[in-house]
């Protein structure tokens, strides 16, 4: 095969399991110990180094042992000295590289984040962080090679890392809070939907006081019999917005799969999710960091623009991806423009006092922090964004493209939109645009905006609105939609279907 069509950004994924029909296995016994011959190649040349040592972790996936077998086993052939810490979470496989007293050359998480049972995938860390894309093309490119290390055989030991990682946790909201028992006197309720987050409640929520009943699906179960692991999904959003209600609980937390990302729920039933969670870290951050940077993907509303301006920040709007948001707010830092927080609309949120870490248990850790500070000094998470002005309407409507070369179609589409948006009566291009192209629109044309973007990936144009009127986004759509109908390789359905 073509190790190639592994690749997904800065991972690799694939299929495990049979099951869905016209999905067959491509992750087989012989293409996981390729991969790992693949990463041992790139971290001794990475490195410098012939004595390493490589944590690798799992979350619940049905297949997640298996291949763990198979990239153990080829990792200790060639010559790396594997701990193999069985279930984990995405951060806390990263973290086993700069912990005190672990410090692991390098460090594998088995998962493919919140996709079907049937899949699974690689993700890779060392010390400075998550491996970026041009790193998994050169490991692709050992795998599908017949070069070996040549080192004589590596040992494998059973390890235990959770422990240590939630009470890094743990530990941070005692040392900001001031108090032992921080949440004592608070109920919490977790989500985990069968993903790898279940240690929040017993490692994290419990010692630190607070009642946790009412918690939901913690248990690990690769199958995911209840919704899918993934904070964007409405099926998901809703259980732990019925479990906050049903409980009188005063928060929620919901965790993907492997917890590199999370939202929440407020006492109220409310979501804190999307803009919103950006907009309450925001608030926090800009706190502790006056006037610091906040890097978003393009997609953000323009309310949370005015919040974080309002707060005394920047609102850099950048690109999707959490690996370019990132980056650009590693890449800022790096100019001396201080950037405190990059996070996608997806809940992806990394901090620069966390090693640029996407991790959902920190951000949520964040939250809590402050959840424990408001009921001492008289405020609630709620009133740090009271004044988000949300959009009436939102919506994302993907469109096709019907053509084996997608990309050059795509971007001749975006910047043949560009040049009209310039004399279109009404539109108001936005400056300063990093992907795909931004127009307002006046209150006659629909209030609000548009962004039309091509997909990272894939042969889409996806397009998202928003308005602050009602009925404003229709009104939107059928503005562009008398440009967009021109391109007879678009799927035109879902904007014809918006605007019937």
């Amino acid at each position: 095969m073509d190790y190639k069509k592994l690749q997904n950004g800065s991972d690799i994924r694939g299929v495990a399991l049979e099951g869905i029909e016209g999905q067959h296995v491509n992750l087989t016994e012989e293409v996981c110990k390729d991969v790992a011959r693949g990463f041992a190649l790139w971290l001794i040349k990475k490195t410098g180094k012939k004595d390493l040592r490589v944590a690798v972790g799992r979350d619940s996936r049905l297949s997640g042992e298996t291949l763990c077998g198979y990239l153990c086993d080829a990792l200790v052939e060639s010559g790396i000295n594997v701990t193999d810490f069985e279930m984990a979470s995405t951060p806390a496989m990263f973290m086993s590289t700069v912990t005190e007293g672990y410090n692991f050359d390098g460090s594998v998480m088995i998962t493919a984040s919140h996709l079907p049972f049937n899949r699974n995938g690689f993700k890779f860390f060392t010390k400075d962080g998550g491996l970026e894309s041009k790193d998994i093309k050169e490991i692709l490119a050992y795998a599908e090679g017949d070069e070996k290390t040549l080192l004589a055989k590596g040992s494998l030991i059973k390890g235990e890392f959770m422990d240590t990682y939630s009470k890094i946790l743990a530990d941070k909201i005692r040392k900001e809070t001031g108090l032992d028992a921080p949440l004592k006197g608070f109920k919490i309720v977790v989500d985990a939907g069968n993903g790898a987050g279940g240690f929040f409640v017993d490692k994290v929520l419990k010692p630190l006081g607070a009642d946790t009943q009412g918690s939901l699906y913690l248990d690990p179960d690769g199958s995911f019999p209840n919704h899918i692991p993934n904070p964007e999904n409405k099926q998901a959003m809703e259980s732990i917005t019925k479990a906050v209600l049903d409980n009188k609980a005063d928060f929620g937390i919901i965790f993907d799969t492997d917890v590199d990302r999370a939202g929440a729920v407020l006492s109220d039933g409310s979501e804190l999710n999307r803009n919103r969670i950006i907009a309450m870290l925001s608030a926090i951050l800009l706190r502790e960091y006056p006037g610091t940077t906040i890097v978003t993907d393009s997609i953000t509303s323009t309310g949370l623009k005015e919040f974080i301006e309002e707060k005394g920040g920047v609102h850099h709007r950048f690109k999707r991806g959490y690996r370019n948001v990132i980056n650009e707010s590693i890449r800022l830092n790096g100019l001396g423009q201080d950037s405190q927080l990059a996070i996608e609309t997806s809940g992806h949120g990394a901090l620069k006092e966390n090693y640029f870490l996407d991790d959902g248990a920190y951000l949520v850790t964040k939250l809590l922090i402050e959840l424990a500070r408001g009921k001492k000094m008289g405020y609630t998470l709620q009133s740090l964004i009271e004044t988000l002005k949300e959009p009436k309407e939102s919506v994302e409507l993907r469109m096709n493209i019907l053509l084996d070369d997608f990309k050059a179609y795509g971007q001749s589409v975006i910047e043949q939109l560009t040049e009209y948006a310039k004399t279109a009566n009404g539109w108001e291009l936005v400056p300063n645009n990093y992907e795909g192209v931004r127009v307002n629109l006046d209150e006659k044309h629909g209030n609000g905006w548009f962004l039309l973007r091509l997909s990272l990936h894939d042969p889409l144009l996806p397009l998202n609105i928003e308005s602050n009127s009602q009925g404003g986004a229709k009104i939107i759509a059928e503005n562009l939609a008398s440009f967009i109908t021109r391109f007879n390789k678009l799927d035109l359905s879902p904007i014809q279907n918006f605007i019937k």
